[in-house]
């Protein structure tokens, strides 16, 4: 497999394996605390209206639904994983994958909640780092952890992927 295959391919199965962990978390943490996870048909919503040149809602559920806004909202959530693991990857190399260390994975988990706070929510309508919630610091608490979940989401589908030696 050529190197750019390589990168390619650990970037898709480790970023679709750690947006995997996250959405568990996310299931996990309605069935004991009640909170429920964000609905990414929102957030296709959201993207829809982007092409149509509309970035901000006030909020996001008022704005009319859109054909296919679920599936389109999935398939983001997926493929901004595997950015992200594409990101991990492009700064730390393909040696990572062979030996896969816990640090990088939550530097980059824990900064991906960045895209939310700066984006996503301002254009959503929940303002900059959720400052129009109801409660902020509770909604930014509960981004931190999920996206740190993300991080560890990381390391583990590359720990998987490297006692598998999927990528020898």
């Amino acid at each position: 497999m050529s190197e750019a295959t390589t990168y390619l391919v650990s970037a898709a199965l480790i970023g679709a394996g750690a947006t995997a962990v996250m959405d568990i978390w996310a299931i996990v943490r309605k069935q004991l605390f009640g909170i429920p996870s964000l609905d990414y048909a929102l957030v296709g919503r959201w993207l829809v209206y982007l092409t149509r040149g509309r970035f901000r809602h006030a909020p996001i559920g008022a704005s009319p639904p859109v054909k296919g806004e679920r599936a389109i909202g999935w398939t983001a959530h997926y493929a901004i994983g595997i950015a992200f693991a594409a990101v991990l990857l492009a700064i730390w190399g393909l040696e990572w994958i062979h030996h896969p260390t816990l640090g990088p994975p939550m530097i980059v988990g824990i900064a991906s909640v960045a895209a939310p706070f700066l984006v996503m929510q301002p254009g959503m309508g929940a303002g900059i780092a959720a400052s129009r919630t109801p409660r902020p610091n509770a909604a930014r608490f509960h981004s931190l952890v999920t996206h740190g979940v993300f991080g560890f989401g990381l390391y583990a589908a590359g720990w998987a992927a490297s006692v598998l030696d999927v990528f020898q």
